[in-house]
């Protein structure tokens, strides 16, 4: 995930700020894995979680969260998580396997293991954005365990603040040749202005058959959830303040800035996805998942 917030942008590993929440999500994926029911399966998370000192007491499967799924957090929160993994997933493997689209990009992509894990082509390459830190951190882990990619995995150590679309130049994005780009967990880190430019540069890096899967946040005013059961979980049982991370800027309307670019987008809410796969986060009363939606573009061929 892009460190964007002021006050964290001396924190270019995932020690604190935003990279912190990447470990996070890494935990909800361990314990989405060994769940009976598991939507998504990632055999490295819980290995992430462990080479953390910010976050080995952790837990990474349920059994040892003594209120189990009725912890808001580690419960309804990761599920969430499980659930979003699961439905990129899907995306991801639907675009490539089923158009033959080569390349993928994934900005701001945290500790995402899909280059090792998915069934990919193998002449498929992911380009992985983010930090120097954070991939650091991530190359570590995964040397330990001796993991190999299933594809050409390439990362791009750069800040999303900087000139990253020369980096990804750089690294052998070719933007005449469809593409497939996942925003997993990251608008709402970033300025309105960034996102704004975000998704102007991954149209413009695009041609037709490219796609794009993103997770934006609706509400006008985020403190309006403070209290809620997940974002009070979160800061008083592991020290993370999502909504001091989250810019409070007003938000841009992506989904329908690519509508006007001549993408066609539609866009959902989580909870859709838990009714399609029978489990997962359902709408409750002060509700920090509320203003949620996620959104599937395509870029229509000439």
């Amino acid at each position: 995930m892009a460190e964007t917030t002021p006050q964290h942008a001396d924190v270019d590993g995932v020690d604190g700020g935003v990279g912190l929440t990447a470990l996070l999500v890494a935990a909800a994926r361990a314990i989405e894995t060994r769940r009976p029911d598991s939507l998504a399966q990632d055999a490295y998370a819980e290995h992430f979680v462990r080479a953390a000192p910010a976050c080995a007491h952790w837990p990474v499967r349920i059994e040892q969260v003594p209120e189990g799924d009725d912890n808001p957090l580690w419960g309804r929160f990761a599920r969430y998580f499980g659930l979003r993994t699961r439905t990129l997933d899907d995306f991801l493997l639907r675009e490539v396997v089923g158009t033959g689209t080569r390349q993928v990009v994934l900005l701001g992509a945290g500790l995402d293991t899909r280059a090792f894990r998915l069934d990919l082509p193998s002449d498929c390459v992911v380009h992985e954005i983010d930090r120097a830190g954070v991939l650091d951190f991530k190359q570590q882990v995964l040397t330990s365990l001796s993991a190999v990619p299933r594809v050409k995995r390439v990362p791009v150590p750069v800040d999303l603040r900087a000139d990253w679309v020369g980096a990804l130049a750089a690294a052998g994005f070719d933007p005449a040749a469809p593409s497939v780009w996942l925003a997993e967990g990251l608008l709402f880190y970033l300025p309105g202005p960034v996102e704004t430019y975000l998704i102007d540069m991954v149209d413009r890096l695009t041609t037709g058959g490219s796609a794009l899967a993103f997770e934006v946040k609706l509400e006008k005013d985020l403190l309006a959830y403070r209290d809620s059961p997940i974002y009070t979980a979160t800061r008083e049982q592991i020290g993370i303040d999502l909504l001091h991370l989250f810019d409070q800027g007003p938000r841009p309307g992506s989904a329908g800035d690519l509508t006007a670019k001549g993408w066609s987008a539609s866009v959902h809410t989580p909870f859709d996805f838990t009714r399609r796969h029978g489990r997962g986060p359902l709408p409750e009363s002060n509700d920090a998942l509320e203003g949620n939606r996620w959104v599937f573009a395509h870029k229509p061929r000439p």
